[in-house]
Formats: C-alpha cells, structure tokens, sequence
C-alpha cells in the first residue's frame, strides 16, 4: 500500500513558524502501524485550491493509493482541508470520518469540532486528520483493520 501524507499549516509552509512539523512524523508513525509505505509527503498553506491541486494530483497520478492529510479540520476560518477535499472527491465516505470523531471522544472535550471528511477519488482513498500528533494516533487507531480491508478491495477489487 503507498500512502501520501499532507501536512497543511500556513506558517509552517511559508516558514513563519520555528515550531517543527509534528504532525508529519505522526502520520508516518501512523502509516508504519498500518503495514503500508509513505511514498510521498508535501506541507502546504491553508489554501483551498493548493490542498485540492495537490490532493488530485497525487490521486490521478497512479503511485499512491491513500492520501492522509494532517491540519485544517477545525472551525476557523483558515481551516479548508474538508471543503478542498470535498472539491476532488467523487464519493465521500462518511462512516471513515464519523469513526475517528467518536474515536477522539474519550481524549478531548472538543472531539465535535473537527470537521474532517473521507472519500474517494478514483480508486484512491483521501482522510482528513487532525493537525494535532497525539489526536492522529488517537483519532487513527479504531480504523487500522478496517483500512486494511478498505485499501485491499481499492487495490486489488478482483481478489474480493
């Protein structure tokens, strides 16, 4: 399975902030834990239209299989990574997104504010997770066996 991941932070993108990417370790860390290789990784500004170029790009080229973005769920109004994901996907998977919302749950009061989104562009799966490290694990970890089905009748939909 080839997986890219997308960071998306403005500052971070443009080099305003000292802060280290934290989130993109922990999707690899999360990427690793599903038995798949990250293939590709970019960090972008919250900028619509960049996130949905890069989004499409990368799901129309043929070398990745699942796209995991980390950032831009909440409710400010910087935060476009649902609304560009929306914009590329043909189908949206809402059960992938409802699952990692109740999964935050136990962790964070604020669990009901992500506004993340999953769906499909093609053949290839696109989920939208939080941009903080510890919610990625947290948020992730009830889908693991469930991805690994999801990503084996994606690739390989004969074998199923």
């Amino acid at each position: 399975m080839r997986v890219a991941t997308l960071s998306i932070s403005t500052s971070r993108a443009r080099g305003t902030s000292d802060a280290p990417d934290r989130a993109a370790p922990a999707l690899h860390e999360y990427v690793t834990a599903l038995g798949a290789t990250v293939v590709a990784t970019d960090l972008v500004p919250d900028d619509r239209t960049i996130i949905g170029a890069r989004l499409a790009g990368w799901a129309d080229g043929g070398q990745v299989d699942l796209i995991l973005t980390s950032g831009g769920t909440g409710l400010a109004e910087s935060d476009v990574t649902p609304e560009a994901t929306r914009d590329v996907i043909d189908r949206e998977a809402p059960g992938i997104a409802e699952a990692m919302r109740l999964a935050s749950q136990p962790h964070t009061k604020y669990w009901m504010m992500s506004r993340g989104v999953a769906g499909l562009r093609g053949r290839v799966l696109i989920i939208n997770f939080p941009g903080n490290p510890k919610a990625i694990a947290e948020a992730g970890a009830p889908l693991l066996d469930t991805l690994r089905h999801a990503m084996a009748l994606l690739i390989d939909p004969d074998q199923h």
